[in-house]
């Protein structure tokens, strides 16, 4: 038996009717995972629907000789998250991984992008992680026990051309550092995924490419939806064959004990400000706060 094998358990992976959640959902299924293949079907734009893609990859996982069911439910909608994990149970009759994959992208920046953009985007991006979640959380408490993998992307640091999307994706890592903290005594690990392939989101096609393959991200995928997983919280990247950590720092800054600042205090300390030496990486909102605020505990 491999290692890293997924006997026993059940995962769902949304937006897995093509690329990257394809890879995922292939792989899990692979390690003998049963798996709910969940994809609306619809354009990169997120329009229409198709129940063909979904089915293609549960159709190849059986050939392979693996379980699967294909689930066509919207992510965007409560009803629809509630649906997809409903699926897992009726199938299978248990959820322990959840692989939040799907999204759209429409591509609008500063100053033509309109309201209805950006509140698609949240609402498959951000919005259908958060219902699907949801939907799947009682369940991850009652048997103590949970992975979930949501995805980000470095779009988040900025994307001149689509304002919404990295709003979308950057919303993920908030939300994902709070189901941290609340499935921590559950057994329950939520981190992050960054992928980098060459899809038809990135600006591929259907197939999958021969130097960022949808594949190479999945490696990264499984090990943090594994029992083994030791990182709770944490967002990585994964594409091309190169695996890393992306993290959140803070620089230590410059610290006015004189009287109240002033604007003249801060430009003349600018270079401390920004001076990245001794940066450190906080674990959560009170991790940060001890850090920035110590000057005023120590010694009390």
């Amino acid at each position: 038996m491999s290692q890293f094998s997924f006997e026993g358990r059940v995962a769902v992976v949304t937006g897995a009717g093509r690329g990257i959640g394809r890879a995922h959902a292939l792989l899990l299924a692979e390690r003998g995972a049963r798996v709910v293949v969940n994809d609306l079907g619809g354009s990169m734009e997120g329009d229409g629907s198709d129940a063909g893609p979904a089915q293609k990859v549960v159709d190849e996982i059986t050939a392979a000789g693996g379980q699967a069911v294909a689930d066509t439910h919207d992510v965007s909608s409560t009803e629809g998250g509630e649906a997809i994990v409903a699926t897992a149970l009726e199938h299978f009759g248990r959820i322990d991984v959840l692989v939040n994959n799907a999204g759209i992208i429409r591509y609008a920046g500063l100053p033509e992008i309109d309201a209805e953009n950006l509140e698609r985007h949240l609402a498959v991006h951000l919005l259908g992680s958060f219902h699907t979640l949801r939907a799947a959380w009682p369940h991850f408490v009652e048997q103590s026990y949970g992975r979930v993998v949501l995805t980000t992307s470095s779009g988040m640091l900025g994307l001149d051309n689509n304002l919404a999307y990295a709003a979308a994706k950057a919303g993920t890592v908030g939300m994902a550092r709070s189901a941290k903290i609340a499935g921590e005594p559950h057994n329950i690990k939520v981190n992050l995924i960054a992928p980098a392939a060459m899809t038809r989101m990135g600006g591929g096609s259907d197939t999958d490419d021969p130097v960022m393959p949808s594949s190479a991200v999945a490696p990264m995928v499984a090990y943090l939806a594994h029992e083994n997983c030791p990182v709770n919280g944490e967002i990585y990247t994964a594409g091309a064959g190169r695996f890393a950590r992306f993290f959140i720092g803070s620089t230590e800054g410059y610290l006015h004990e004189d009287g109240p600042a002033t604007i003249e205090d801060v430009a003349a300390n600018w270079d401390a400000v920004n001076d990245e030496k001794g940066y450190y990486v906080p674990a959560d909102l009170m991790g940060w706060s001890g850090a920035f605020l110590k000057h005023r505990f120590e010694g009390a």
